[in-house]
């Protein structure tokens, strides 16, 4: 039961992020809007993993993560002054 109450909130998270991402008025919004979606979906994939006793999905999660890291710091770099 709990689980469908983690997954709703989740669900719920990632609509906010997705409105933000759609409406924001900067390219700066819309990238925090993006890399917070990213995070909110490695904390899915962490609980799914906990869920359904697979732990495949946590290494999964460690290197979605990382990807996500580089590519919110590439993302910013060309924000900041381009490429």
């Amino acid at each position: 039961m709990s689980e469908i109450i983690f997954l709703t909130i989740i669900g719920f998270g990632i609509t906010l992020c997705l409105l933000r991402m759609l409406k924001g008025p900067t390219a700066a919004d819309r990238a925090v809007a993006v890399d917070t979606m990213a995070t909110i979906t490695t904390a899915l994939l962490v609980l799914l993993g906990f869920i359904s006793q697979r732990y495949v999905y946590l290494d999964v999660a460690l290197v979605y993560a990382v990807l996500t890291f580089i590519g919110s710091v590439a993302i910013a770099r060309f924000l900041e002054k381009g490429i």
